[in-house]
């Protein structure tokens, strides 16, 4: 028998979701719930907003790393009125 990680305080069966996927997902009270196949983890129900708060914090995570890597970059100056 192997152990899968949940990364959800709420999950749900695929029977359960294919009856009724709103009551699924409102279970989760705006968090992912993780839908269970033979009690193995197959995927995530997200809600819109919080998938979008997700990416929303993705992308600042990658604009941080670029701003890490730039950091030591020499400095080019600029005159505001060659532009």
């Amino acid at each position: 028998m192997s152990t899968h990680q949940i990364y959800a305080d709420i999950s749900a069966g695929i029977s359960e979701l294919k009856k009724n996927p709103m009551s699924v997902v409102a279970q989760g009270e705006g968090f992912p719930v993780a839908i269970l196949n033979r009690n193995e983890p197959v995927f995530y129900a997200v809600p819109a907003e919080a998938y979008e708060r997700l990416m929303d914090k993705l992308e600042d995570v990658e604009l941080a790393e670029i701003v890490r890597q730039r950091a030591n970059e020499p400095l080019i100056e600029v005159s505001i009125d060659d532009l």
